[in-house]
């Protein structure tokens, strides 16, 4: 990637940066189940309430909401999928200066990562 990217600051991050269509660029399972949707996911597609999950084998889809932490203001992403539910820290967000180049860090509950890329190829 050429184009430079900058921090957001989470703090101040309006929700409508993370919805769109999202690749997963990168990801560490560490002790996640590796057969779950999540750790198998490939795309996800988040708009506002709706998210849609891909996995090379299925496509799911559920609920999604930004919940914010009451000492930093730190964003957590509420996923709710038919066979999982679960939470993650958004650690780092970066966006192009025109807004049409992103990439999102997520660390979960159960200690997986992902990065995420916009636009999906």
């Amino acid at each position: 990637m050429s184009e430079l990217l900058f921090d957001v600051n989470l703090q101040q991050l309006p929700d409508e940066y993370l919805t769109g269509e999202w690749t997963v660029a990168d990801r560490v399972l560490n002790h996640t189940d590796p057969s779950t949707a999540l750790a198998q996911a490939t795309l996800f597609r988040l708009q506002p309430g709706l998210m849609e999950i891909q996995t090379p084998e299925l496509q799911d889809q559920g609920s999604w909401t930004v919940e914010r932490d009451a000492l930093l203001n730190r964003p957590y992403l509420e996923l709710q999928l038919a066979a999982e539910k679960t939470r993650a820290l958004v650690t780092r967000l970066r966006r192009s200066m025109d807004g049409q180049r992103s990439q999102l860090n997520l660390y979960f509950q159960s200690g997986m990562e992902l990065l995420l890329s916009q636009p999906s190829y």
